[in-house]
């Protein structure tokens, strides 16, 4: 009767957690929808209910609270864009990009050298009698060459997208800078389709309708992607995938 060593339990013990570790991201789905994002979990969320430093409005009494024209961000005239932690703006994505580029490299090159000696002191004449019937030594070398190489590349690229997302202030910066996160996510049928968006934008930059452009975000990051059974068909195993990067051929 053998029993396995404590090297073959640590690499089977490695083994399955390193398969326990792939298939987690897949369990959330199996025979069922996958699952939404806790929204507490979010920083948006932790945005909206920590403690920030209260406004301080100067009052004039209270005909100037109840009044329509005064600077307050609840009157009629007053700016509701975001500017505080924990405040909500949209922001439109809309990317329309194309590009393409073509390069062609055509190289030609050849060459010839012939070196003969039909009289050289008689020498040529005596040689020719020792050598094979049909052989002569009046060219004794001759080289030719011929090179040639031609490249062609060509890079196309259109992309297309057009989203619209709310994205929460979660930080201001000392310098006033607002730094903003939001996710979406939509669930139809077995897919889960998420877009995610975070970046710095400038309180100025900030439309009246309080809506950015994507363009005018900061080291934008946009991620518009899914999860799902659709999804999982169509990425390829993680076997695979470890093998097409480290196998050389």
């Amino acid at each position: 009767m053998t029993f396995a060593t404590p090297q073959t339990l640590g690499k089977l013990a490695t083994l399955v957690l390193i398969f326990a570790i792939t298939a987690c991201g897949r369990s959330d789905h199996i025979g069922k929808a996958p699952s939404f994002t806790n929204a507490l979990d979010t920083k948006e969320h932790s945005a909206m209910v920590s403690t920030v430093l209260p406004e301080v409005i100067e009052e004039r009494g209270p005909l100037d609270r109840a009044s329509l024209w005064s600077g307050q961000r609840g009157s009629l005239l007053g700016d509701r864009r975001a500017v505080r932690q924990g405040d909500i703006m949209t922001v439109v994505i809309e990317i329309d990009e194309k590009a393409e580029i073509s390069n062609e490299t055509d190289r030609s090159r050849s060459g010839s050298e012939s070196l003969a000696i039909p009289q050289l002191g008689g020498l040529p004449q005596r040689l020719d009698r020792k050598l094979p019937e049909g052989a002569t030594s009046s060219d004794l070398v001759s080289i030719d060459s011929n090179s040639s190489s031609s490249g062609d590349g060509s890079v196309k690229r259109k992309e297309k997208l057009t989203l619209r997302v709310a994205a929460t202030v979660v930080d201001v910066l000392p310098n006033g800078v607002l730094s903003i996160a939001g996710s979406q996510e939509l669930r139809v049928n077995f897919e889960m389709r998420e877009l995610l968006v975070s970046g710095y934008v400038r309180p100025e930059d900030i439309s009246r309708q309080n809506e950015i452009t994507y363009d005018k975000i900061a080291s934008a990051r946009v991620s518009y992607g899914g999860r799902g059974q659709i999804t999982d068909v169509q990425q390829p195993r993680i076997g695979q995938q470890v093998l097409d990067a480290v196998l050389p051929f």
